[in-house]
C-alpha cells in the first residue's frame, strides 16, 4: 500500500472513529498548542468568496458555560467538555465588511484595490442585494462549513467533538453579548475527550449505504 493509500485510509478511519460524544472526561484539557492547531484548521475552511461571514468564540470561562448549559437544556456536553466552541455567523453583510475583506485581499497579495474592482462588483451585486434574512441564512450555511472542517480536524487530531443545535439561540446571543456585533449564534460544538463512561463511542457507526447516498451520472 502506497503512502499516499495510507494517509487516504487513515483519514476515513479518523471519520469512523469520531462520534458525537454524549459525555466527556472533565478532568481531561485540551493542550494550547493542540488547540490552536485545530482553530487554524478552522481558520483555512473554505466559505463562499472567502468572505467567512461568521466569528468563532472559544469559550472557557466555566461560569458562562453554566448559564450557557441552563439555555441548552442542561446537556452535560457544554460543561464537562474541555472547550465550547461557538459558531456566530453575521446577522446581516455590510458594505464596509466586504470592504475589509477586499482590503485585507489586497494588502496580502500585493494587489490595488482596483485589481479587484470585478469581484467588488460581484459581491456587492448579488450578496449585498438580498434581504437580511437570507443574509443571515448564508452566512449560517458558511459557519456550518467550518462546523465541518472542525469535526474532521478534531478526528484527525484524535479529540472528541459534539455537533449541537438544541439550544436557545437568543439566549445564548444575549449571555455571549452578540446582539450589538450583529453575530447570531449558529451551531455549537463542545470538544475534548470521551469519557470511558459514555457508552455511546462503543456503538457501530449508522450512515447510508454507498447505493443509497451516492448516484453516478
Amino acid at each position: 500500500m502506497s503512502l499516499e493509500t495510507q494517509t487516504k485510509t487513515r483519514f476515513n478511519e479518523d471519520l469512523n472513529w469520531r462520534y458525537a460524544t454524549k459525555k466527556f472526561d472533565s478532568e481531561k484539557k485540551i493542550n494550547r498548542e493542540d488547540l490552536d492547531q485545530l482553530l487554524e484548521s478552522v481558520q483555512l475552511t473554505a466559505s463562499s468568496y472567502g468572505l467567512q461571514p461568521y466569528e468563532i468564540i472559544v469559550v472557557e470561562n466555566p461560569e458562562v458555560r453554566e448559564k450557557l448549559k441552563a439555555e441548552a437544556w442542561n446537556q452535560t456536553q457544554i460543561t464537562e467538555a474541555s472547550h465550547l466552541v461557538i459558531f456566530a455567523n453575521l446577522t446581516k453583510v455590510t458594505e464596509k465588511y466586504v470592504d475589509t475583506y477586499l482590503d485585507n485581499i489586497a494588502a496580502t497579495r500585493d494587489m490595488s484595490r482596483e485589481d479587484l474592482k470585478g469581484m467588488e462588483d460581484m459581491i456587492k451585486n448579488t450578496t449585498l442585494q438580498l434581504p437580511q434574512e437570507k443574509q443571515n441564512l448564508w452566512a449560517a450555511k458558511q459557519a456550518y462549513i467550518a462546523l465541518g472542517n472542525l469535526l474532521a480536524a478534531a478526528a484527525h487530531m484524535k479529540i472528541d467533538a459534539c455537533p449541537m443545535e438544541g439550544f436557545n439561540a437568543d439566549k445564548f446571543d444575549e449571555i455571549l453579548q452578540l446582539e450589538n456585533k450583529d453575530l447570531t449564534t449558529a451551531v455549537i460544538a463542545p470538544i475534548g475527550y470521551r469519557s470511558a463512561e459514555d457508552q455511546y463511542q462503543h456503538l457501530a457507526k449508522v450512515r447510508k449505504s454507498t447505493s443509497d447516498l451516492i448516484h453516478f451520472i
